[in-house]
């Protein structure tokens, strides 16, 4: 199974990092890709990491794995008139078994058009977006780790990146290498806290086109 991560500056280091070692422990081959591979950097604090491949060296992969991040970046990405992010996006989506998100992650997909008629869910800063910016796509009631629906898995918040990472371990493969995987990385999740989510802004994060 080859996986293809698609990353930009600004993005979050866990909507790409913990996948990544889940899918890693799953025995798939990974990519992360840029628009230009170089130096990339994690949101806010995060540090600098390397990425080899751009999307012009990019291969065919099983699914694609899109990760949230930063509001600004995002709206560079959705309003960049070349729409490079974006066409990999519709690109990749005709071969892939899965085209999934995480996080923010999921407004790309949306604007690439790819989750038009499809039931999608997001971070809940950002669930907003969806009837304001892309009215098409059905929003999952309530909050739900991840939400799988045909040939789309879109994630929560940004820790249910991991949920959603296994989910597809197990549509990509089976359930008993997706629970090896569980195994292995120790993920039985018991926080010490038990908050609420809030309620859901009125607005959008990500800004306007400007």
């Amino acid at each position: 199974m080859k996986i293809g991560i698609p990353v930009y500056d600004e993005v979050d280091v866990l909507d790409v990092c913990g996948p990544f070692e889940m899918f890693d422990w799953a025995g798939f081959d990974i990519d992360l890709l840029a628009v230009e591979p170089g130096m990339k950097r994690f949101r806010s604090k995060g540090f600098p990491y390397s990425v080899s491949k751009g999307f012009a060296d990019a291969d065919q992969y099983d699914a694609i794995w899109v990760p949230g991040g930063e509001p600004d970046a995002l709206a560079a990405i959705i309003y960049d008139p070349a729409r490079t992010y974006l066409n990999f996006l519709v690109s990749q989506a005709r071969h892939a078994r899965m085209m999934c998100s995480v996080c923010d992650g999921a407004m790309l997909l949306a604007a690439a058009g790819l989750l038009e008629g499809y039931e999608a869910t997001a971070h809940w800063e950002f669930l907003a977006c969806f009837p304001q910016r892309f009215p098409k796509v059905k929003v999952a009631a309530g909050h739900p780790r991840f939400v799988h629906d045909r040939d789309r898995l879109t994630g929560g918040g940004v820790s249910s990146g991991l949920d959603t990472a296994l989910k597809l371990i197990e549509l990509l493969a089976d359930r008993a290498l997706a629970e090896r995987v569980q195994q292995a990385m120790q993920y039985y999740p018991d926080p010490p806290v038990s908050s609420v989510i809030p309620p859901t802004p009125a607005q959008c994060p990500i800004p306007p086109a400007r």
